[in-house]
């Protein structure tokens, strides 16, 4: 859908704020953009204790959470196979994909920002 940013209705912009704000809901959580960036590099489905490696620092009570979360809302499928030990795996759904480039710009962003603080410091 064609947006126009800059239009001058009101009630537009107001619904392109919430659509925004819902967004960022979603991906509220220290760990949330980093699960669907792993599970998007992955590029098949990813056993939980993978995940878990995957994403350093985060415990396992918390990557739960985040991964209900994000199971709520849509981002991520979770599929259980019926065997012992349990087996269970995470992808993004087609939904989660959509995040993706929206989160790579981020980062793009993010590393220029990063090179710019190192370039004031080895400056100063």
């Amino acid at each position: 859908m064609k947006r126009d940013w800059q239009s001058d209705d009101h009630e537009k912009q107001l619904l392109w704020a919430a659509a925004t704000s819902e967004t960022l809901r979603v991906l509220e959580g220290k760990w949330k953009i980093v699960i669907i960036v792993q599970l998007f590099a992955a590029k098949a489905p990813v056993r939980f204790s993978e995940l878990e490696k995957r994403v350093v620092g985060v415990n396992q009570k918390m990557l739960i959470q985040q991964l209900k979360e994000l199971e709520k809302d849509g981002i991520v499928t979770r599929t259980v196979y019926p065997q012992v030990p349990p087996k269970v795996e995470y992808a993004l759904t087609e939904l989660g994909q959509e995040y993706v480039p929206a989160i790579l710009a981020i980062a793009e962003v993010g590393a220029k920002l990063k090179a710019q603080a190192a370039a004031r410091a080895e400056a100063a």
